[in-house]
């Protein structure tokens, strides 16, 4: 069994934001060499996130309200993490978000439905952070 792993980076200037990353993931995948496996796309901090959904303007406009609405940025005063920061709502939405998404690899590719895509969640931006593309597999 074979093995990759790199670092992508992003630093989204607004609080929050979505990145679709498929194609970076596509080129860690046609590095790697693997052509039957599994990938790992992994948010390395705690107030950002790794999902997939369909890239879909309004779909993103509706994620960033609900997520709002669940967690809402103020007032700041609102949470007890918040004693000296501002992001206890950061926080919660990758707590809903999630870490990470593990794909399937088939035949070199990504084995995805029609509208699968892999974005990066930014909950407290303004920041270098990192996401972590493991892959393993043959």
């Amino acid at each position: 069994m074979k093995s990759y792993r790199k670092e992508l980076w992003f630093n989204i200037p607004q609080r929050r934001g979505f990145v679709n990353i498929t194609g970076q993931v596509e080129e860690c995948i046609r590095e790697s060499g693997i052509t039957e496996g599994l990938v790992l796309v992994n948010a390395m901090h705690i107030t950002a996130s790794v999902f997939i959904n369909d890239d879909e303007s309004g779909l993103h406009h509706d994620l960033d309200r609900w997520l709002e609405g669940l967690a809402p940025h103020e007032p700041v005063s609102q949470y007890r993490h918040n004693v000296g920061e501002d992001n206890a709502d950061a926080h919660l939405k990758r707590s809903v978000m999630g870490r990470e998404t593990v794909a399937a690899i088939t035949k070199g590719k990504l084995d995805f439905g029609p509208w699968e895509q892999i974005f990066y969640g930014e909950f407290d931006g303004r920041r270098k952070k990192r996401v972590l593309v493991k892959i393993i597999g043959e």
